[in-house]
């Protein structure tokens, strides 16, 4: 049995919206990905070692503001 003519308009415009904002996700982790990669590129040290090998507080604190800060860069650049 079909929905009612009036109902499918909406369902496939949620259907859209549901993808769009999966997308926009995906999206969005890749970047913040590739943005920390870049960042550890370009630190004189491994982040990851300093983190969770040495447990240097500072520097964790230090990735987390930029994750932060580009987040932000990024949900700005999606959003428009």
């Amino acid at each position: 049995m079909q929905p009612p003519i009036s109902t499918l308009p909406g369902l496939l415009n949620e259907v859209r919206v549901l993808i769009l904002s999966i997308i926009y996700a995906v999206l969005g982790m890749v970047l913040l990905y590739v943005g920390y990669k870049v960042f550890d590129l370009v630190t004189p040290t491994d982040m990851q070692k300093k983190i969770f090998e040495e447990n240097n507080t500072a520097v964790a604190i230090a990735v987390g503001a930029f994750i932060i800060g580009l987040a932000i860069v990024i949900h700005g650049a999606i959003r428009g």
